[in-house]
């Protein structure tokens, strides 16, 4: 087990790590007891916050070359590689996810964005734009646009995923030539913490990165307010994301906000079944379940409706449910009490609505905060097939025909992903077009990369992150004209 003792719990600003005035107290999630004491930002720590990131962008980070900032990231980049372990255990030790899972796909998902937004870093353009003369008249003028950074901006991060996700804001966000600030999630701000002692030992100027654990209600609703922080990244609940939609309209802040989601599988007859049950398992356990992109409506066409309920029920009983440590773990516990209670409430309001259930259901006994992974057999109108639960439950729905499987996949008010499961090239594509969904993985679930952009459309929120998206969201076109 990793020793946390010489990590630094306080509050990240301008380059040195300070004390709050509140403390809070985080629990490891499969034993339920206390894991480490953190410092709790308040309002007058986002002030302090600002204000260096504020004298960074104005000073040492705003005055280095794109190369110089691309290097850094680099830089960021290999030293998250020398640690990922460690990274990985913290992460694990926060928030319940198999380790193997953490250091084999969450940390090098942070470590390739990183990367990717480091070549961005110079290569940051604006265009030459041809236009009919100074007011229309026979003056001619040489017009062109500039991407500028937006200045300080604010990521708020949640406990899933948490250094994946960091690194999806973090990276496009620096290498546009803005400062940051970041919240980490209560429930998960350990390896965060980890991550700013690695921003001190790769250089970059004190005030371009700044962390502040902390109370959401508290030090979040202080950075949407905030007027020197020019946007907000966040990524969490529906609820929430409309409270800093709000707040940040107080200041015009822009806003990118990836929110919950209730995503359709939907497996079509002609479907590889093996592929498409096993890939559909992943999209329902993986990571406990916990997870935006979740695909927990399995939308089936009838004729192998019988197969896909027998698939997913072995898939679901394989599941080892334990200690994220143990290397014969697959699903790991809930990341706190309230999740996990959350969670069997909508078990037990499922099997009220009528709902069969096919496997789990319930929680195991003893310490920490596990639930089985849990497979039902329900129809479209039952909340467990309307609301998000954001743990290891699915819900699997027949349909006849193309139609119906489409309006069953948009009759929700989320619209972050969806998976097609078909061997026809063309109901993919056709299929793909008509779901409305942010992104669609056609034979494979959530395929995520940094150079794809990923958001969604309806109650899953607005704006896009990663790929070329990421760059032009985090910099503002500035205008030029020049009369000749």
């Amino acid at each position: 087990m990793i020793d946390i003792s010489t990590l630094n719990t306080g509050l990240y600003i301008g380059g040195e790590w300070h004390d709050a005035r509140e403390t809070f107290t985080t629990l490891n999630p499969a034993t339920g007891q206390p894991l480490a004491e953190l410092a709790a930002a308040d309002a007058s720590d986002v002030d302090a916050a600002v204000s260096a990131a504020t004298t960074a962008f104005r000073g040492d980070w705003g005055a280095l070359a794109p190369s110089r900032k691309g290097a850094l990231l680099n830089k960021l980049a290999d030293l998250v590689e020398r640690d990922v372990e460690q990274l990985a255990a913290l992460e694990s030790l926060d928030m319940g996810r198999p380790v193997g899972m953490s250091a084999a796909m969450m940390i090098p998902n942070l470590i390739a964005t990183l990367r990717y937004y480091a070549g961005w870093a110079d290569k940051i353009n604006g265009e030459l734009i041809a236009n009919d003369g100074y007011l229309g008249g026979p003056v001619p003028t040489h017009a062109y646009t500039r991407r500028e950074p937006l200045g300080v901006v604010a990521a708020i991060v949640p406990w899933n995923a948490p250094l994946m996700i960091l690194g999806w804001k973090l990276a496009p966000a620096l290498a546009c030539g803005n400062t940051v600030i970041i919240k980490p999630a209560e429930d998960a701000s350990l390896s965060i913490l980890r991550l700013a002692e690695l921003v001190t030992e790769a250089g970059f100027p004190p005030g371009t990165v700044n962390v502040l654990p902390g109370v959401g209600k508290v030090a979040g609703e202080a950075l949407a307010l905030h007027p020197g922080i020019k946007k907000i990244s966040f990524t969490g609940s529906t609820a929430t994301g409309r409270a800093i939609l709000q707040n940040s309209a107080v200041n015009f802040k822009r806003t990118a906000l990836e929110l919950g989601g209730k995503a359709p599988q939907i497996i079509f007859d002609d479907a590889n079944l093996e592929a498409a049950i096993q890939g559909t398992a992943m999209g329902l356990f993986f990571n406990q379940g916990e997870v935006c992109a979740a695909g927990t409506r399995v939308i089936v066409h009838r004729k192998a409706y019988d197969a896909v309920i027998d698939g997913l029920k072995g898939a679901a009983q394989a599941q080892v449910i334990g200690d994220p440590f143990d290397p014969s773990t697959t699903m790991g516990p809930l990341v706190n009490e309230r999740q996990r209670d959350r969670v069997l409430e909508y078990m037990k309001t499922g099997a009220g609505e009528g709902a069969d259930v096919i496997t789990g259901g319930s929680a195991p006994e003893g310490p920490g905060f596990f639930v089985e992974p849990t497979v039902l057999a329900g129809s479209n109108d039952m909340t467990v097939a309307r609301e998000e639960i954001f743990g290891p439950v699915g819900v699997v729905i027949p349909f006849d025909t193309d139609e119906e499987a489409i309006a069953l996949a948009n009759d929700n008010q989320y619209g972050l992903s969806a998976t097609v499961w078909t061997s026809d090239v063309t109901r993919a594509h056709t299929i793909s077009a008509k779901i409305e969904a942010g992104a669609i993985g056609v034979n494979g679930w959530s395929p995520l990369a940094p150079q794809l952009p990923w958001g969604g459309v309806k109650a899953s929120g607005v704006g896009r992150e990663l790929g070329y998206e990421g760059i032009l969201s985090y910099t503002e076109p500035k205008t030029v004209t020049v009369v000749l």
